[in-house]
């Protein structure tokens, strides 16, 4: 039913609904946007931020406007000219795992309170980028 499309991602994005939830949008190296409420589908996709990925999507018309949305992402494995480049890669991955299991600290209060996405994505990723200089040094 949908297309599939092998993408450089570029960037994934959390944001907040009016109605509260949370909306994912994977923007690709050229500019499109795909987008998926599903978390699931929203964890590949930052596997995937900064490198290629098989997706899977389909478009709906409403109210006049097209949206594209993503039904599956896939990180592909890069090939690797050099192995600087693949450890760059663990590097982060490892920083993001790390990120996430600080989480509840980095944000304070009950756990089970709902913080807003960027909120918490404005929290982890400072963290996060300590943590993987930390790592490289």
């Amino acid at each position: 039913m949908g297309e599939t499309r092998e993408v450089r991602v570029a960037e994934v994005k959390a944001l907040q609904t009016r109605s509260g939830n949370t909306r994912y949008v994977l923007v690709d190296d050229n500019g499109n946007e795909y987008t998926t409420f599903r978390e699931g589908i929203a964890r590949k996709a930052v596997e995937a931020e900064g490198g290629s990925a098989r997706i899977r999507f389909h478009e709906q018309e409403r109210n006049g406007f097209t949206n594209v949305y993503l039904d599956a992402v896939e990180p592909l494995e890069e090939e690797v000219g050099d192995e600087g480049d693949a450890v760059e890669r663990e590097v982060e991955e490892a920083a993001w795992d790390a990120a996430i299991e600080a989480a509840p600290w980095l944000v304070g209060g009950d756990p089970k309170r709902k913080v807003p996405a960027d909120q918490l994505f404005e929290t982890l990723k400072p963290f996060k980028d300590r943590v993987a200089d930390d790592i490289k040094d």
